[in-house]
């Protein structure tokens, strides 16, 4: 995903019943709708008091000193540097990028800290009420074999989604390259438009780990897969420099321990490797030589270069790759075997040699026929237009070799955004200025034209209110919104790729290349 910069909101002052996340709000609001008869004892405000630093405790709400100003803020996470306390803190209100440790100098003490409310206590699994009771799974599992009514049949049919569970729903040609459509009884011509929207991370639970569990398994297991609320809320570094930059890193990544303890963690732009020390971080440049990502340069214009990197023959540079991306991608997960992925990297070049820009991932072979696994572009490079660049070599990549291609699911949030915007764009593009005289182009047709799948057309569509249902069919509208957007879009200078310039064929692997540590 091409990640995007942060953008502060006002702060806001101390509310009486704080909540953790959006969905502990839920629970506040339900509570205090309830009728008077059934109140919780969870419905009271928390309580508040004076505390000194050794009476701090993760989950509670303290005063900060932010850019001037006092802010409320939750306190994550507590861990020694260097002999001294600090706090790793979350502003109420703020993006979660915006998260840092803080010294203990910079908390407000003389003010009220406010508590975490106690959790209830559990009941336990053998009881009538427990989800993990005998009794309730017996009525789960009859509920489900219980035989839908015709009402209930008849209602579901009328809003398009009739077995949804069980099968495939019937769609139109083209609807999906993914899967074979099966047909709907009674010769009904269903297309789901809400089975169009792509999965985002928010779709999926997260599993039940304890932070302490999670972080041993990210530094000691083969695969070092993050939890969404517990790893990724605190960061294990203050800030990294990478070539001329100093960067604030967004999320955690799974560098050795020895190096959190540091004030600044030093990467080398070339062959990304890590030091805590600034004396071995000088020593190591004298003696690297590499000027540029060790693979194959594939396409060079006047502006960016590409180049196409074999995770199998370069383990290390991937892995310090995957290590440093960790750091600005929220819901990545990284893989010490690399062997089944390409890596394409875009760089700039200078005098030195070409610094690294941003990249993407690829399976060798995806059963979803996905293009991406993932992208990124570094920080000091973004808004400059090279996440779109990168999109737009991606497909580039997958017209040489006759696919339609679509980013691994689930998107985050921002990715979405990323995708969405360059669908629009190559769209509107599409349709207003590529169309032919009859003024008639089918979905297969432009799936053809961009390498876009269907399902990504129609929910780009759907979401710019161009498909429309008339006289017993789908149809595309250019309404005048899109039309200015277009207009708007040859105002703007972009960076584009030239698919003459790319050199590049699609490799080709045998199945013993395909396996892990091969």
């Amino acid at each position: 995903m091409a990640s995007v910069p942060p953008q502060q909101q006002p702060p806001a002052a101390l509310p009486q019943q704080p909540s953790k996340d959006s969905s502990s709000t839920n629970v506040n609001i339900i509570a205090s709708a309830a009728p008077s008869g059934t109140a919780s004892a969870s419905a009271s405000p928390p309580p508040t008091s004076i505390a000194t630093l050794t009476q701090l405790r993760t989950g509670c709400m303290v005063w900060v000193q932010k850019d001037g100003e006092l802010r409320v803020a939750e306190l994550l996470s507590i861990m020694p540097r260097k002999g001294q306390l600090t706090f790793y803190l979350h502003y109420r209100d703020f993006n979660k990028r915006l998260d840092e440790w803080v010294p203990a100098d910079r908390l407000d003490l003389s003010r009220p800290v406010e508590w975490p409310k106690p959790e209830k206590p559990k009941k336990p699994p053998g009881h009538a009420n427990s989800k993990d009771s005998p009794l309730v799974r017996e009525r789960k599992n009859n509920k489900r074999s219980r035989p839908p009514s015709k009402s209930q049949k008849a209602q579901v049919r009328a809003s398009g989604k009739e077995n949804v569970d069980t099968s495939v729903t019937a769609t139109p040609s083209g609807l999906s390259s993914e899967s074979t459509p099966v047909p709907v009884e009674d010769g009904d011509d269903i297309m789901d438009l809400d089975q169009t929207a792509p999965q985002t991370v928010d779709d999926q639970q997260p599993e039940n780990y304890s932070r302490e569990e999670e972080i041993k398994k990210l530094r000691t297991s083969g695969s070092m897969t993050q939890n969404m609320q517990e790893v990724a809320r605190v960061r294990n570094f203050v800030k990294i420099q990478i070539g001329k930059q100093e960067i604030e890193p967004w999320y955690f990544s799974p560098y050795p321990v020895e190096l959190t303890e540091e004030d600044c963690m030093y990467i080398c732009e070339f062959c990304l490797s890590y030091f805590g020390s600034i004396k071995q971080f000088q020593r190591h440049r004298v003696k690297c030589t590499l000027q540029h990502p060790p693979g194959n340069e594939i396409y060079r214009d006047d502006n960016v270069s590409f180049f196409e990197i074999d995770g199998r023959r370069q383990h290390t540079w991937c892995r310090n790759l995957c290590l440093l991306s960790k750091l600005f991608l929220d819901h990545k997960t990284l893989y010490y075997d690399v062997d089944p992925f390409l890596f394409y990297c875009m760089t700039v070049r200078d005098e030195l040699g070409h610094h690294l820009i941003g990249y993407f991932s690829k399976e060798k072979e995806s059963a979803d026929q996905y293009n991406v696994a993932c992208i990124l572009t570094l920080p000091q490079y973004q808004r400059h237009g090279y996440g779109r660049l990168l999109i737009a070599f991606s497909y580039e990549l997958s017209k040489k070799e006759g696919k339609l291609g679509s980013p691994e699911k689930p998107l985050s949030d921002l990715g979405l955004l990323s995708y969405r915007a360059y669908w629009s764009d190559t769209l509107t593009e599409l349709l207003v200025d590529a169309l032919p005289d009859t003024h008639e182009i089918t979905i297969d047709e432009i799936a053809t034209r961009t390498a876009m799948t269907t399902q990504d057309i129609l929910h780009t569509l759907q979401t710019m209110n161009m498909l429309r249902y008339y006289k017993g069919q789908h149809i595309i509208c250019l309404t005048n919104s899109v039309i200015e957007h277009r207009e708007a879009m040859l105002k703007k200078r972009r960076r584009r790729i030239d698919p003459e310039k790319l050199l590049w064929k699609p490799p080709v692997f045998t199945p013993a290349q395909l396996r892990f540590a091969w």
